[in-house]
């Protein structure tokens, strides 16, 4: 008992950092998908700094045996929440192991994949490693990790660092993994999947690794056109070595967030992995470099807690624009500038959390952070802004850091006033619009802008002429596609010559804000309008073919006919629509039972939370519903991924508004699986 009353007396004073240090952790794992178990023998390497009578280390649901300090066993407790070694620690170096099993409720997950195959990954960022790997929630605490994994031979196994070496043991490899400097435990990964891997090497000879899974082996090109290129950039950009050993890309199913910059290997969602047409409308390049960028500021350096959390997404976001204007220009990048700018403007008016708050919007943290950044960097000049840099990565190397710490090496380089800044950028909401203008007037491309901006309250008969010079003229697209947005509210016969030159333009942007323009298609502007089905945009094919559908009732045949092999995204997202247009077609199809399968099957658990959602969405709305549908909609509310379980949640309390979806609902609950019914009864009690 003595042991639990010391427990409670020691950590009221002080963070475990200031007393024990950890060093470094071995793990041997394993894992059975069957089970969704994750087992395991772990090795921590530890130094106590000064006398301490518990040790902690985060574990969530998990079970321990064979604990032992120094080879000794050794009293502990499991808390649900934590392991806790308990004894009369003396200052010096120790070794903890023990063994251990879990099935993580978040943070490590396995999807199902046809014919039996699943492919395993974890998203640790936040406090959530300690769901899967008992670790430190405390991102103060930065140790070396090297995991071992043993997995059937079919699929490859990753995790951060160089892979040391690969053993067989009968029907599985064991890879073995290994780090040489120190990180934060939320960026322990581990991914496992079968996928094929192109090898490349950065100027500075560091290995690139980049995955697909077999089946868009020719969709290679385009996702990672220019992943190279955003390497040796940001390299070169930010003056400091790549700070690890080995970089890799691996695009995963149903990925909770566009990307995670786990040291040496980003995940990102599949949603990205697009071939040359779907590369136009939704292209891995800001994600790529912005998670990219995070391995200096965020994995190299972190943010010692969520007050400074600008100090990565801020950095993150300035430098992957920075990228962005490497390969796509000037232009880009003040456009997107100015789209944040504008989006900040507005967000001031209601957001009342600046930068340094731990409760910030992701869009203060990101944009904001990035905007403070670009701001800093044109006042003080680029090379001060790039010795501040390089100085303030290579002296908080492998550590955590707060906004002082990069203030004090802007002050080495620079008398910028950084108190006023502070308040101006980071401690009030308001956003700064007349600097931000000043800076942005820079670029002939954002002067057009504003000038057009100033127009908005201008009758269109008096600015018309101004408008179709511009459409007429090599500006930049994104001038045109605010002149095309800003006439949206204008009839049709008033703003139809502006229409027709923005067609003319041949840009798939400046033709997308036309197909996105008219709430209906005018019979006069048919024709002109069909051209939007030929243009090289999955996005644009999808809102033209819809509307032509729903407008020109007499040429739904045609229409339908001309797009029948369309498939779209990798979320099927023409696809789904045409299943879903060709059925509620009169007399269209001869075996409509074909179609309903197909459409059905898109919303089965055979495919991504997206894939189904943009099929359950259809099948609902063009009231295709049978037990099976509604099946895959309760699945839904069971799903990993919060929106598309969100989504499952909303949709059935949708229908059961009608009583007779209702008893649909209590007749099929005894066939679904138990985690199913309690989400459906939940839902029927409401």
């Amino acid at each position: 008992m003595k042991y639990i009353l010391l427990f409670f007396t020691t950590f009221v004073f002080a963070q475990q950092t200031q007393f024990v240090d950890f060093k470094s952790v071995s793990g041997q794992l394993k894992l059975n998908p069957n089970e969704k178990l994750v087992s395991g023998s772990v090795n921590y390497q530890f130094e106590v700094l000064k006398p301490i009578d518990t040790i902690k280390i985060d574990a969530k649901n998990m079970e321990f045996s064979k604990v032992e300090i120094n080879q000794k066993e050794a009293i502990f407790i499991n808390t649900g929440k934590q392991l806790q070694i308990i004894g009369y620690f003396q200052e010096g170096e120790n070794q903890l192991t023990f063994e251990y099993s879990v099935k993580p409720k978040q943070a490590l997950y396995f999807v199902n994949i046809e014919n039996d195959e699943v492919q395993i990954w974890t998203q640790g960022q936040g406090r959530y490693t300690s769901n899967w790997f008992p670790s430190f929630d405390d991102v103060n605490e930065k140790l070396i990790f090297n995991l071992g994994i043993s997995y059937n031979k079919e699929y490859q196994v990753v995790s951060n660092g160089i892979l040391k070496e690969r053993t067989e043991n009968n029907d599985q490899f064991h890879w073995q993994y290994k780090m040489k400097k120190p990180m934060s435990s939320y960026l322990l990964m581990l991914v496992i999947g079968k996928f094929d891997k192109k090898e490349f090497r950065s100027k500075s000879k560091i290995p690139l690794e980049y995955y697909l899974e077999p089946k868009d082996a020719d969709r290679f090109e385009p996702t990672y056109r220019y992943s190279k290129r955003i390497f040796d950039f940001l390299e070169k950009e930010i003056g400091v070595k790549y700070p690890w050993e080995i970089n890799r890309q691996i695009p995963v199913r149903d990925f909770l967030y566009a990307g995670m910059e786990n040291t040496t290997a980003t995940l990102f969602a599949t949603r990205y992995v697009v071939d040359s047409i779907g590369f136009e409308d939704r292209n891995y390049t800001n994600v790529d470099a912005h998670e990219l960028a995070h391995h200096w500021f965020g994995d190299m350096i972190t943010a010692e807690n969520s007050t400074h959390h600008w100090l990565q997404e801020g950095f993150a976001t300035y430098y992957a624009l920075l990228a962005e204007k490497e390969i796509f220009g000037e232009d880009y990048f003040y456009s997107k500038l100015y789209d944040t700018a504008q989006q900040l403007k507005f967000a001031s008016r209601t957001d009342t959390i600046p930068v340094l708050n731990a409760k910030a919007s992701s869009l203060t943290f990101y944009e904001k952070g990035a905007w403070a950044l670009f701001v800093l960097h044109k006042a003080i000049g680029d090379k001060a802004f790039k010795k501040a840099i390089k100085r303030y990565l290579k002296k908080y190397a492998y550590k955590t850091v707060n906004t002082q710490d990069f203030f004090n090496e802007i002050k080495r380089v620079s008398d910028f006033d950084l108190d006023k800044f502070q308040k101006t950028w980071l401690e009030t909401t308001a956003f700064d619009t007349p600097t931000a203008n000043t800076l942005l007037s820079k670029n002939k491309a954002i002067q057009e802008r504003l000038e057009i901006d100033k127009l908005k309250k201008i009758p269109l008969a008096e600015k018309q002429d101004y408008f179709l010079k511009i459409l007429n003229s090599n500006t930049y697209q994104a001038v045109k596609v605010s002149v095309i947005n800003q006439v949206e509210s204008e009839k049709y016969e008033a703003k139809k010559a502006l229409l027709m030159a923005a067609l003319q333009t041949n840009n798939s942007k400046v033709r997308q804000a036309v197909a996105e323009n008219l709430s209906k298609i005018p019979q006069d502007f048919r024709k002109e309008y069909e051209t939007l089905l030929n243009d090289k945009s999955y996005q644009t094919q999808e809102i033209a073919l819809y509307f032509l559908w729903k407008d020109f009732p007499e040429r739904r045949t045609e229409y339908l006919d001309k797009t029948t092999a369309w498939i779209g995204f990798n979320d099927y997202n023409l696809r789904t629509l045409w299943l879903s247009l060709a059925l509620s077609t009169t007399n269209y199809s001869n075996n409509p039972e074909v179609l309903i399968s197909e459409l059905i099957a898109f919303s089965s658990t055979k495919y991504e939370a997206t894939t189904r959602q943009n099929a359950l969405e259809k099948l609902i709305a063009f009231k295709i519903i049978n037990d099976q549908v509604l099946s895959n909609l309760v699945n839904a509310t069971t799903h990993h991924m919060w929106q598309f379980s969100k989504f499952g949640r909303e949709m059935i309390r949708f229908l059961l508004k009608n009583s007779e979806m209702r008893a649909s609902f209590e007749r099929i609950l005894p066939n679904l699986t138990p985690d199913e019914q309690f989400q459906l009864n939940r839902l029927l009690k409401e």
